[in-house]
């Protein structure tokens, strides 16, 4: 994939759920550096932290980029955008965009960028022709991000694991999975708009062969007790031939997201359907640790329940936010 230009200008519209804008988010979080501000339209009630700035401010601040940074019902490219994304690239900006519409399949975006030569980057969409997993084993070792829900934090968890292991000067490399994952890594593959056939052979693709002490640390998507994403999480599972597992959670959510009425799978449950789910191209593919996120509660409702976690399942239980990942880490005997 072309390299994505920073800085950014992210558009967030007039979201106002938290997570709807989680790519906006994961960029200022992860990679402040490329975000030079955010645009917010009236009615939006979140934000991503980033200074407010107009068009025109941005392009002036040197933003290179205009990032759609949010995910809508249907990930449909709203008519009423179009104005800005055509401001955006008269201003001389590339748009970057994590939708399921493609912004190359709308004409007069196509007209307007190539007369100002900029570039449209559907980013959830693979360019690169595809193949079918093969499960052969592969040198190298790696980790992979599972969950109990969707949207629980998996991406987050992924990415402090990957600093930390930079920090102690390890070869190590983050594999993005999903929109929010490729803007803040600047590549990887979207394995959600994935012909299922390829889901896993497109995972061999972005962690291949390696050197023994190198780590892959690989983003998870969805959940295989999600009745909407099992299939992407089950082909993601078998192509990445994880050493490690993660099992991320989210504390206090009642039932699973997008779906009334229906409760979260228990850890027990969630480690060894995917210990056993792992185990078809790695027979030693083991959960070392469980990644919460405590945001629900407080610090002292955090520590009782990763506690209670830990002596309940004799695994180190942390929010990566909050407690950091050592203790995760230190489960890899590195």
């Amino acid at each position: 994939m072309t390299p994505l230009k920073a800085p950014y200008l992210l558009f967030i519209g007039d979201a106002n759920d938290p997570l709807s804008i989680k790519m906006a988010r994961s960029a200022a979080d992860w990679s402040p550096e490329k975000c030079i501000g955010e645009l917010r339209l009236p009615g939006c009630t979140v934000t991503t932290g980033c200074p407010a700035m107009t068009i025109e401010e941005a392009k002036a601040a040197g933003a290179k980029s205009f990032v759609l940074g949010f995910a809508n019902s249907g990930g449909y490219i709203d008519e009423a955008w179009l104005p800005m994304i055509h401001q955006a690239i008269a201003a001389g900006m590339d748009i970057i965009s994590g939708l399921h519409d493609r912004l190359r399949d709308i004409p007069e975006l196509v007209s307007a960028a190539e007369a100002n030569g900029c570039e449209l980057f559907d980013i959830r969409h693979p360019r690169k022709r595809l193949r079918t997993g093969k499960g052969y084993r592969r040198t190298g070792k790696r980790l992979l991000t599972v969950g109990t829900d969707c949207s629980v934090g998996k991406m987050y968890t992924s990415l402090a694991i990957t600093r930390e292991l930079q920090r102690r000067e390890l070869d190590v490399s983050f594999r993005a999975t999903g929109q929010s994952g490729i803007l803040v890594a600047g590549d990887g593959v979207a394995v959600d708009c994935v012909i299922a056939d390829f889901i896993a052979g497109a995972i061999e693709d972005l962690a291949p062969d390696n050197a023994p002490d190198h780590w892959d640390i690989i983003e998870g998507q969805g959940s295989l007790s999600h009745p909407a994403f099992a299939g992407v999480s089950l082909g993601l599972l078998h192509g990445s031939q994880p050493d490690a597992l993660v099992v991320c959670h989210a504390l206090g959510r009642s039932s699973m997201r997008a779906i009334l009425d229906r409760p979260l799978p228990s850890l027990e449950e969630t480690i060894a359907l995917n210990e056993q789910m792992a185990r078809m191209t790695n027979p030693n593919a083991k959960v070392i640790g469980i990644a919460v996120n405590t945001s629900a509660v407080d610090e002292e409702g955090a520590m009782t329940y990763c506690r209670e976690v830990e002596q309940r399942l004799g695994l180190p239980c942390v929010d990566p936010i909050r407690h950091g990942v050592v203790r995760l880490i230190d489960q890899l005997g590195l």
